[in-house]
């Protein structure tokens, strides 16, 4: 493990004076010790994978193996599966042909420079890239049509290039756009948003700003209430920033790089028009959850299938990729977030465990991108071990059911 001390803004310490309220009267200076800890990574073998924690009646098995780096995923509605490579910039065709739970057809079927997010909307597959947004058709056997490029002047990418894309139940694109930095004032007003685009290549709009890196984002089922997943910035610390759940609104601001959490100033990056701290934070949406510090949030899925317990319905499901900016790791699970009967969130509880290996010096599993299969089990990456996760539910003892998906062409 790396200590390194780290002290905002500059090497060795920053000074700001705030305007004229009560918490920021007086000078301030801030230094933390950032850490770094990667745990070692392992081999995702059986007898790893068969230990894996998750509520009773639940198993973890391989739905697929050997992918290098699968990223995220997106499920047609005859239960063909579709996962980005961004390293190798593909897209490969996953297909279950006997319904066993395991693939047994891979194929690729596309492939362009950093291709990430994935979205399927009407017999069309949509794919973005750092500063490009392609569609294709999708065939009867699952191939693609040659991708068409839609957009090709996309935010530049900096630390985060990880585009990614979906639809809203109206049929409107959205994709997110992450900061260029850590926490700077962006020159370009589309990084650190989330957009809507028009999916015949006209136009697109911010949505909402102040996002520093919201991955994974999608709508309550009932209630069409959109929420993302944020993460927060790094080198604040090891229990700061925490990741943030936010309901997303139009024409909100999120408050990133000036301000984080439930308000707390960054004191690296003075917010705009002389404002205070506070003031600035007046004008923000505060986070409806918070969660550790540095877990990286990735894929989030709103569980809408009928093979899991009905309590599970409506609730989130989130990849927590994993830190490496803290001296304790925090992350390499899978999470479901509980949401109440009036559509919003009121806790966190750990659903996929185990990862982790050898008092933390180890993981086997960085879990990345997530979606409903159409049997209604749950799939999950991982980038780093080259496996797509199927999280299903057996029962007392009973074979997992199977679902329906619809004819194949």
């Amino acid at each position: 493990m790396t200590k390194i001390p780290f002290f905002l803004a500059t090497a060795l310490a920053t000074t700001f004076t705030a305007a004229a309220q009560n918490d920021y009267q007086q000078s301030v200076q801030a230094s933390y010790d950032g850490h770094i800890f990667k745990p070692k990574q392992v081999d995702a073998t059986d007898p790893r994978v068969a230990q894996l924690q998750v509520p009773a009646g639940f198993t973890v098995t391989k739905f697929a193996d050997q992918l290098e780096k699968p990223r995220m995923l997106a499920v047609a509605p005859n239960g063909d599966v579709y996962v980005s490579n961004r390293d190798q910039g593909t897209i490969t065709l996953l297909r279950d042909t006997n319904q066993d739970g395991k693939a047994d057809h891979t194929r690729q079927v596309a492939q362009a420079a950093n291709l990430h997010g994935l979205a399927i909307r009407d017999g069309k597959l949509y794919a973005a890239a750092i500063r490009d947004l392609y569609v294709a058709d999708i065939q009867p056997d699952g191939s693609l049509s040659p991708l068409k490029r839609l957009y090709n002047d996309l935010p530049d990418a900096g630390q985060h290039p990880n585009r990614t894309l979906n639809f809203a139940p109206d049929g409107t694109l959205y994709l997110s756009v992450g900061s260029t930095c850590n926490a700077c004032d962006e020159a370009n007003p589309e990084n650190a948003t989330l957009l809507q685009v028009k999916t015949d290549g006209s136009g697109r709009s911010v949505y909402a700003k102040g996002l520093r890196n919201t991955i994974g984002f999608g709508w309550h089922p009932r209630t069409g209430q959109l929420f993302g997943f944020d993460h927060g910035i790094d080198w604040l610390g090891d229990e700061q920033q925490q990741e943030e759940l936010n309901e997303i609104k139009q024409g909100a601001d999120y408050g990133w790089p000036f301000v984080f959490e439930n308000g707390q100033p960054n004191l690296a990056d003075e917010p705009p028009g002389g404002q205070s701290y506070a003031q600035y934070a007046a004008q923000t949406q505060l986070p409806k959850l918070l969660y550790k510090a540095h877990s990286a949030p990735l894929g989030m899925v709103f569980y809408q299938g009928h093979q899991f317990p009905k309590e599970y319905r409506n609730d989130a499901f989130v990849t927590m990729h994993g830190s490496w900016n803290r001296a304790e790791p925090s992350g390499y699970k899978l999470v479901r977030v509980h949401f109440n009967e009036q559509g919003q969130p009121e806790k966190f509880e750990d659903f996929a465990t185990g990862w982790l290996l050898n008092g933390n010096k180890e993981q086997f599993g960085r879990v990345c991108g997530i979606a409903q299969h159409a049997d209604g089990s749950l799939l999950v990456s991982d980038d780093a071990n080259g496996v797509v996760y199927r999280v299903a539910y057996a029962g007392s003892g009973k074979a997992a059911p199977k679902g329906k998906p619809k004819k194949r062409g």
